[in-house]
């Protein structure tokens, strides 16, 4: 850990910070900075292939590269210039377009077309698509993780598909399944969240102080606008928001946070569920030396990683949820709060990606506990009262929910207590076979083969 890491208020800044490289690269400042400056050097560069604005002819290939240039050449050091303006000007995105015509000054050809930098721009249209590039970069690095996560579940869920184990509903102990089907179930339900995340369009508007093209109109009145954008917009790798106020609605933010909270509710679910299972003795973990467990008990291999994820996905949750229904709200054509709260959509997603990689590591950890698991199925036959019932509803008997509520309910059987049992029953007597045949580990039904399906 580096010193100023020491200092710093926020864990994804400082204990963090190594897991949070990536995702703290996309949405820093420093990154904010660059990505309004790449917006402002592509709309120029936009505009200067329109044949009808005259005043901003084609550009040659070397003013081309100039401009893109103060991009690629964009450093920390540059940024802290752009900041300098910016304690002036009190205004951020002001700050940006002074910087880039303080560069176009030192270029003889372009200086004469410094007016046409910001040229139809509210700060929201540089902001906005800012933001929008910024997310869509996030947005993949997370789906990366949750990818990994699936894939994970998905080879696990087969791995484990014939491992037999008693259920758990209401912490009792339950009709039995594989744990291969309960790691299927959650690869199913993150799968489709991936898909839903990855199908939502992420937009940006271009139309000006109140989304009416109103200067564009004065200035060029031939020139169709809408088509203009939604081309620029295109470029970017982004959709165009037709119809907006001041400020693109953030419906795709919205939509993008609760699929996420969706998702990292169902981890949370997953990782409290491993708790369990650890708890139970099913998995044990890998004795890593150099660890420790507990400051005090020095036997204790605590299951951390998944005790981590879930708080961070909480954090995550509580930020991601309030992003989606305040982000939707603006007062009438333009209020800044949503400002100072995007700028914390970072945040959101580190302590997410925490999370996934927290779980990760959790899960190349565990060491499936066979016996454990057998051993506590084969002590649980009272389960067998479910098919037994069923049978003997089967042939009419007359009430075998209450025979076998009498003999079951809150005890605890043995393969013997079950025989009898079954020996009372007015059926056949080939199902009677059928039955006394049966043990704990066999009463899965389809969970095998819905464990690879």
């Amino acid at each position: 850990m580096k010193k100023d890491q020491l200092l710093s208020i926020s864990p994804l800044d400082g204990r963090y910070a190594k897991e949070c490289t990536e995702i703290s690269s996309i949405f820093s400042e420093y990154n904010l900075i660059k990505s309004r400056l790449y917006v402002e050097i592509s709309w120029f560069l936009h505009l200067s292939k329109e044949k009808k604005i005259k005043e901003l002819p084609s550009l040659s290939s070397k003013d081309k590269s100039f401009l893109t240039n103060l991009v690629r050449d964009f450093t920390i050091t540059e940024a802290m210039k752009v900041k300098k303006i910016e304690s002036i000007t009190k205004h951020d995105v002001k700050a940006v377009e002074y910087y880039i015509k303080d560069k176009l000054k030192k270029n003889k050809s372009l200086k004469k077309y410094s007016e046409f930098v910001h040229i139809f721009c509210t700060s929201e249209d540089i902001n906005n698509l800012s933001y929008a590039l910024m997310i869509k970069d996030g947005l993949a690095l997370l789906l990366e993780q949750l990818k990994l996560i699936a894939n994970d579940l998905d080879k696990k869920s087969i791995q484990y598909s014939n491992i037999a184990m008693i259920s758990h509903t209401h912490g009792q102990p339950a009709t039995p399944t594989t744990m291969g089907k309960e790691m299927r179930i959650f690869y199913k339900r993150i799968h489709q969240l991936i898909t839903d995340v990855a199908n939502v369009k992420i937009m940006g508007k271009f139309n000006g102080a109140t989304g009416n093209y109103s200067s564009h109109i004065i200035a060029y009145p031939n020139i169709q606008w809408p088509k203009i954008t939604e081309e620029f917009i295109a470029s970017l790798g982004l959709k165009q928001n037709s119809h907006t106020t001041q400020i693109e609605s953030h419906d795709y933010i919205s939509q993008i946070c609760n699929f996420l909270s969706h998702a990292n509710s169902i981890l949370l679910g997953f990782s409290q569920d491993m708790w369990g299972y650890i708890s139970k003795g099913y998995f044990s973990q890998k004795n890593i030396k150099s660890e420790v467990g507990s400051s005090t008990m020095p036997h204790k291999i605590n299951p951390i990683n998944y005790e981590n994820a879930e708080g961070n996905l909480g954090l995550s949750n509580s930020l991601l949820t309030f992003f989606s229904s305040k982000l939707v709200i603006s007062r009438l054509q333009r209020d800044l709060s949503d400002s100072t709260v995007l700028r914390n959509i970072g945040v959101a997603f580190g302590y997410a990606i925490i999370s996934y990689k927290n779980i990760l590591v959790g899960q190349k950890k565990i060491i499936l506990n066979r016996e454990k698991i057998k051993n506590d199925l084969d002590e649980c036959w009272e389960i067998l009262a479910e098919p037994i019932q069923m049978i003997a509803r089967k042939f009419n008997q007359k009430d075998p929910y209450e025979l076998l509520k009498k003999h079951t309910r809150g005890k605890k059987l043995d393969k013997k207590s079950i025989e009898a049992i079954i020996s009372e029953l007015d059926i056949p007597i080939k199902e009677k076979a059928k039955l006394l045949k049966l043990k704990p580990c066999d009463y899965i039904g389809m969970s095998e083969i819905l464990s690879k399906s």
